[in-house]
């Protein structure tokens, strides 16, 4: 730790690499935990869409235009979670493959779903989902990462949000 007299701060001393302030080994689990994340939530998406294009009954109109808004959403944070990685100097998904191997969300493969629980799997996704982004936060938080944290705040909300749309239109 070295003092900067004029502020009266303490300023940490370690090793940064060139594109960011973070340290190597913070940059290391912060873009393993990004990994994870955007595994999840390209699955999560292709479950949305998945369930979209399945939706069928009564509601079919109001159900299938909720999973297109929500499949939209979860689309847009793909980009924004592998750049963060890469921003930081990490690596992050590379294949199809690399998805499967790391995701956490349960795949649906079922010939039929009900809607009442495509919405109910999808809401408890959405709030596993929520548990994943508070941990990376947790990591960011502990490797001194302001900027991807403040990203997923934004993305629990916008997450819970869906979690409590699906929870609303599928109570009984």
């Amino acid at each position: 730790m070295s003092q900067d007299s004029e502020h009266n701060l303490t300023i940490p001393q370690h090793t940064h690499t060139p594109r960011t302030d973070i340290a190597p080994e913070a940059i290391k689990d912060i873009a393993g935990a990004l990994t994870a994340l955007l595994a999840d939530v390209f699955a999560l998406y292709i479950k949305t869409k998945n369930f979209h294009w399945h939706m069928s009954g009564p509601h079919f109109r109001d159900y299938h235009l909720l999973l297109d808004e929500h499949g939209d959403q979860l689309f847009a944070m793909t980009d924004d979670i592998a750049e963060r990685a890469r921003k930081i100097g990490g690596t992050t998904i590379r294949s199809v493959g690399h998805i499967a191997r790391v995701k956490r969300i349960a795949d649906n493969d079922a010939e039929y779903v009900t809607p009442k629980d495509m919405l109910s799997e999808l809401w408890e996704d959405n709030k596993a989902l929520v548990l994943s982004m508070r941990a990376v936060h947790n990591v960011c938080d502990e490797g001194g990462d302001v900027g991807t944290a403040s990203l997923l705040e934004n993305w629990i909300d916008e997450t819970q949000r869906r979690a409590w749309f699906l929870f609303e239109t599928a109570r009984t």
